[in-house]
């Protein structure tokens, strides 16, 4: 499928007038060799940038300055994105690799007209533990509250989601818009913060390899990672119910290539590729082909891809930007707080 696309996409490559394209991506999140074969196939060179969080990522693209060409955000801000008028609209028939995205990662919320985004990778947020030092089921966010753990908890560094845990936990949604819940989620995250040891990002995962910490909250694809570093640890999604995330790949409306947007989103797309940065970064894919390709270890591995059980209680973020300021206020007095 590669070869049979590169004529319309690469053709621009020759001395002198080579194309590019300017890539923004969360951190550790591709096979960077991926990239480097997009390169020589096409002959588009590819300058990639990564963020932390999907609102570092809103407020860069929001300023303006640098014209993405392709970034990746999550479900909700996918859907703010939307709204604000700040995507393209993608087409599909310029992304062949399309059909290999399963019909249960289509018509989802976000997107329901399949028409500005096409789906990266997916997963859940849980808590990892390392079993040397958790004897008790880790079933519950109640044990992230638990004061026999002080200082050897890390929370994500993320707002939407270390919310999100406080809410799931008192029995809220996590997409709720009622103050006095929120009230409630901060007055725990508070109540907790005395046990955390740290808020981290993407660092987390060095240092639950290395034992540094009994438990973390932590992305799916992290925990996949993690595990096979270290044996000791494994993963749980509490009986409340969790985050059921989505990362797409998206056009900015600012892009100014988007011919070679779409090639390189149609080149994430192959099957091979798409296999490629699955098992490189440890995320679940939403694509058939590389799903049919994976070994049936990592097919039948409830981390990567739980089943319909573990995920009853789970929500999709939605766009709650109405409201935001109130999330920022309270994500801002949590980290204050002493």
């Amino acid at each position: 499928m590669i070869s049979s696309f590169a004529g319309c996409a690469g053709g621009s490559g020759g001395k002198g007038s080579r194309k590019s394209i300017t890539v923004y991506n969360w951190g550790d999140y591709i096979d960077e060799s991926v990239t480097k074969d997009f390169e020589k196939k096409y002959g588009i060179h590819v300058t990639y940038e990564t963020f932390a969080t999907n609102e570092d990522m809103y407020v860069k693209l929001k300023a303006g300055g640098i014209h993405y060409d392709v970034i990746f955000p999550s479900d909700y801000m996918v859907a703010r994105l939307i709204r604000e008028g700040m995507l393209q609209k993608i087409d599909l028939k310029k992304i062949p690799n399309y059909k290999y995205i399963g019909e249960e990662y289509k018509d989802l919320a976000y997107d329901p007209d399949n028409e500005y985004s096409v789906p990266y990778m997916w997963g859940t947020v849980g808590i990892l533990y390392n079993t040397t030092m958790v004897k008790e089921p880790v079933d519950s966010w109640d044990i992230l509250w638990d004061r026999k753990y002080k200082k050897n908890i890390f929370m994500l560094d993320s707002q939407r989601d270390s919310i999100a845990v406080a809410l799931k936990k008192l029995g809220y949604s996590l997409n709720t818009r009622d103050k006095m819940e929120l009230k409630a989620a901060r007055k725990e995250l508070i109540r907790q913060k005395p046990l955390v040891l740290s808020y981290l990002g993407d660092e987390v995962k060095d240092k639950m390899i290395s034992g540094e910490a009994a438990m973390a909250v932590v992305w799916s694809g992290d925990a996949v990672y993690t595990m096979k570093e270290n044996p000791h640890l494994a993963y749980a999604v509490p009986k409340e119910g969790t985050n059921l995330w989505y990362d797409a790949m998206c056009i900015p409306k600012s892009s100014k290539n988007r011919k070679e947007a779409e090639a390189f989103i149609n080149y994430m797309n192959d099957p091979d590729i798409a296999l490629r940065n699955t098992e490189y970064i440890g995320y679940s894919t939403p694509n058939t082909g590389a799903f049919e390709k994976l070994d049936e270890e990592t097919k039948s591995d409830a981390t990567a891809y739980p089943d319909n059980q573990s995920l009853k209680d789970s929500e999709v973020f939605e766009d709650l930007s109405d409201i935001i300021s109130t999330y920022n206020r309270i994500w801002d007095e949590i980290k204050a707080a002493q």
